[in-house]
């Protein structure tokens, strides 16, 4: 199995969460949900997702990656729930199964993508990365100019549904990497550098979901940009996100982990400093995007870690440690920027995400010894 599998597969997850995005209007409108209500909505697909991804890992040590196709099927046809549900709580529903099946094909696609990596000697965790990114720049524009044009959820979330089910197909022969199942049942690893892994993600997800959540509202109330320079802020933060993985691939084979996680944090953080204090949206925007450029790094180089340092009937259980308790970070993050805001104003909330990313930096190096961060064998710089 090569990469490309795995590398649709993360382009097609992307691709939904970006039309996800965009449709939330839409889908409000659909459903009659006040905005209360479209928030508890909301909840239930990081209330399924946890779990899901614990118990993801525990069957893909047991099964392999055959299950990789199966759950890249059960969540695009899950992406169709949203579509027609027509109130509130028909919504719930259909976000609790989104969030599930999301769970377990998000744990799928990066043990598939260390997979790849422990087998082949490269590293394909950036570039993966990078195409989630990718997709999602991508949905969003493209359902943008969908909604403009009159098309309603269904037929969107039909068309993203159909390039989930496509990525699937590519990833049909995943199974020839699958490990033979244990003779001993498979069980749920906790071991302390996983969790480590795991909450340095977490501290870099409250920071990209704080930039994702409130860039825009920064620069439309604090800087007065209007709604189409308000929203250059997640626009220019997701073009950086791309552009930080592709770099980081690079930057990758010559530094190693260790030094492009904290070099990445370093950079994340005097990007949000210079948003927090700036006057005009130029140099807010700038920041914004050095932040995502910053850290966009750390999620592939976290992830990848926990992948590569299990041996192959562990990976799966691995991989969903770190990435269930990297995800608290993005249940957290937002509110909590708002709840700084909110008592404080949104500068004070911007400068809590850089003083979070300068943490990230401090707490990867602090750790070095405690978890699996290393340099770059010269036969991994292919």
């Amino acid at each position: 199995m090569s990469g490309r599998g795995p590398l649709a597969a993360f382009f097609a997850f992307g691709l939904f969460w970006g039309a996800w995005g965009v449709l939330v209007p839409a889908i409000k409108d659909q459903t009659g949900a006040s905005v209360s209500e479209l928030g508890v909505a909301l909840v239930f697909v990081a209330a399924t997702a946890l779990p899901a991804m614990l118990g993801a890992g525990v069957l893909l040590d047991r099964f392999g990656l055959r299950l990789l196709p199966l759950a890249a099927v059960a969540f695009g046809a899950s992406v169709l729930l949203p579509g027609v549900a027509g109130s509130v709580w028909t919504l719930a529903l259909a976000l609790a199964v989104v969030g599930a099946t999301s769970g377990a094909l998000d744990v799928a696609i990066n043990v598939a993508a260390t997979t790849v990596e422990a087998r082949r000697g490269v590293r394909l965790m950036q570039r993966a990365h990078a195409l989630f990114s990718a997709g999602f720049l991508t949905g969003a524009v493209l359902v943008g100019l969908a909604r403009e044009a009159g098309a309603g959820p269904l037929p969107i979330l039909a068309a993203v549904s159909a390039a989930v089910v496509a990525a699937a197909w590519l990833n049909r022969d995943a199974a020839r990497l699958a490990p033979a199942p244990r003779a001993a049942g498979p069980r749920l690893r906790l071991t302390r550098p996983l969790v480590l892994l795991g909450l340095l993600c977490a501290v870099a997800f409250v920071v990209e979901g704080g930039i994702e959540a409130w860039s825009a509202l920064f620069l439309e109330s604090e800087l007065g940009a209007s709604p189409a320079l308000g929203g250059l802020g997640p626009g220019f933060f997701a073009a950086a996100m791309v552009l930080g993985r592709l770099l980081g691939e690079r930057a990758e084979a010559y530094a190693g982990d260790l030094a492009l996680l904290v070099g990445g944090a370093a950079v994340a953080a005097s990007g949000l400093t210079l948003a927090a204090v700036s006057g005009s949206v130029p140099p807010a925007v700038a920041g914004f995007f050095l932040g995502g450029v910053g850290v966009s790094v750390a999620a592939p180089t976290l992830f990848g870690a926990g992948g590569r340092s299990a041996r192959d009937h562990e990976r799966g259980s691995s991989v969903a440690t770190v990435t269930t308790v990297a995800y608290l970070g993005f249940v957290a993050g937002p509110p909590l920027v708002g709840a700084i805001s909110g008592a404080f104003g949104l500068r004070a909330g911007i400068a809590l995400l850089a003083a979070t990313a300068a943490s990230l930096a401090v707490l990867s190096a602090s750790l070095a010894r405690a978890v699996p961060l290393r340099r770059l064998q010269p036969a991994e710089r292919g």
